[in-house]
């Protein structure tokens, strides 16, 4: 494949060629709501529900998507199409817009919608068979009173900052903690543990944004007859869980195997999450069967 095609506004551009204003609150203020979406096998997993997602977002900001619901999800399938891509991720970007340097939003003058249909970055095959290590980032979620954490915005610098601790240490990924000091989520992920065949995993209200993944899973273990919680978790119950997997579109369902250089049950990928892998697996494979978007 050669440059991807990139979708602004209606209009595609190459990789060198797309631009925006510098004066787009997007850029200046992260003033926008955005979505990250899998590609498998040239058909998108959950559009709609990630589109649902991204309209809520931008409602619970004020922001007016300037294309309903139907015009973005034909616009999405048409940069799937145009972008040739059988296996991929699309960035879904909506802005302000182009505004002036103060914040009012009201000085905004038009919405930027950005579509991008490109390769991702997986984790390399490996770490699904023996597992990853992770740390609990010193860096705090932001807390629910201060910034809906259901609100999936462009604002990330608080993740971008556990991010760095994370790698700092030597790991790909980083446990946060709320500021009661109960588990949120990860920097990308949301988190799961089980524990004597139960899962559970922090529930919304501790700053957890629900992932697509995230939610799918839980419907997943329960039609599969496993116990799984919505619950509070604290580092205690991490370092106690028989298991531990991380969740989200990019890293699917990836098995965690030392947290703070404990290990994690027996440090190898437990049964539950072998068996929740297994069937997520084949839940993509059912959702996603059929002609591909990408040579329809």
């Amino acid at each position: 494949m050669g440059t991807p095609e990139i979708y602004i506004n209606g209009t595609y551009y190459s990789r060198e060629t797309a631009m925006i204003s510098v004066y787009d609150h997007g850029l200046l203020y992260g003033d926008g709501v955005f979505e990250g979406i899998r590609i498998y096998g040239g058909r998108i997993f959950r559009l709609r529900e990630h589109l649902e997602r991204l309209y809520d977002s931008a409602a619970a900001i004020h922001l007016a998507v300037p294309l309903t619901p139907e015009a973005m999800e034909a616009a999405v399938l048409e940069a799937v199409r145009r972008n040739g891509k059988h296996n991929g991720y699309i960035r879904l970007v909506v802005t302000r817009g182009k505004g002036d340097l103060g914040l009012n939003p009201d000085n905004c003058t038009d919405e930027t919608v950005i579509i991008i249909v490109d390769d991702i970055s997986l984790y390399p095959a490996e770490y699904y068979e023996k597992g990853i290590a992770v740390i609990t980032a010193a860096t705090r979620r932001i807390g629910a009173d201060a910034l809906d954490p259901g609100i999936k915005s462009m604002n990330y610098l608080n993740n971008i900052l556990a991010k760095i601790e994370a790698k700092q240490a030597g790991c790909m990924e980083a446990i946060m903690l709320n500021r009661e000091g109960f588990v949120a989520e990860c920097t990308a992920d949301n988190i799961f543990i089980a524990k004597g065949g139960s899962l559970a995993t922090p529930h919304s209200s501790c700053g957890v944004l629900r992932g697509i993944t995230r939610d799918s899973v839980i419907r997943l273990a329960r039609d599969m007859g496993i116990p799984c919680a919505e619950t509070r978790l604290t580092r205690f119950d991490l370092y106690g869980a028989d298991e531990c997997f991380i969740t989200g579109t990019g890293a699917e369902i990836m098995p965690v195997v030392r947290i703070d250089g404990r290990t994690v049950g027996r440090g190898a990928p437990g049964p539950l999450t072998r068996r929740l892998t297994a069937a997520f697996r084949e839940l993509v494979y059912r959702e996603t069967a059929g002609p591909a978007v990408s040579t329809g």
